[in-house]
């Protein structure tokens, strides 16, 4: 699969931002010949597993100009980099423990020309802000996720104001089931807009 694939998914792209999700294969190519940020078998697979992976979330949900995103345990920068080139009205931080993996984000966004993100290394725990919409990539399991965004959302139990949109994959009940009771939660299935085998038992999960 290359970057053309996106456009198939997602026909209202412009050429800037077809460009920019151009760029991005080479750019990690280079990162990642310098530290090992993504295993070869992902490389090979670059637009698919990270890219596309991370699009899922504008597919479930249209994120509003002027909202404010958190990407936690960015890593080299999905979902966060790619959301952030499809909604460049939204503002977007990115924020992970490892240096290395953060500078990566900034030099990712800086060459691309990123005026929405900003990239940090920083614990989650010690974000003191609050967003509309908390991303990210199965960092860990979903209760603890959870505990990490206490308080750093603006409106729950909202469907329309966002919430936690988070990736993940494979057997999920119990983890769904361990979150706490006041949050709604709703899992779709990424094969609902996406026809690739690799998207089989991953879904976008929507705490809110």
């Amino acid at each position: 699969m290359d970057y053309q694939t996106i456009k198939k998914y997602f026909p209202d792209l412009s050429e800037a931002q077809m460009s920019m999700y151009e760029q991005l294969a080479p750019l990690y190519e280079d990162w990642n010949s310098k530290i090992n940020l993504i295993s070869r078998k992902d490389m090979d697979n670059f637009y698919e597993h990270h890219v596309l992976h991370s699009l899922a979330i504008a597919k479930y949900f249209d994120i509003l100009p002027g909202m404010k995103v958190m990407d936690i345990g960015t890593g080299g920068g999905f979902p966060g980099i790619p959301l952030a080139i499809m909604y460049p009205q939204t503002t977007f931080l990115l924020v992970d423990s490892i240096g290395k993996k953060i500078k990566v984000v900034q030099d990712v966004a800086e060459k691309l020309g990123l005026q929405n993100v900003t990239a940090i290394q920083e614990r989650a725990e010690n974000i003191k802000e609050k967003f509309d919409i908390i991303v990210s990539r199965a960092v860990t399991q979903l209760p603890d996720f959870v505990k990490w965004c206490n308080n750093k959302l603006r409106i729950t139990n909202d469907i329309e104001a966002g919430g936690i949109l988070y990736l993940k994959g494979g057997d999920i009940e119990e983890e769904l089931r361990n979150v706490p009771k006041n949050w709604k939660r709703k899992c779709t299935p990424i094969t609902k807009w996406f026809a690739e085998p690799y998207f089989v038992e991953k879904y976008v999960i929507h705490l809110y």
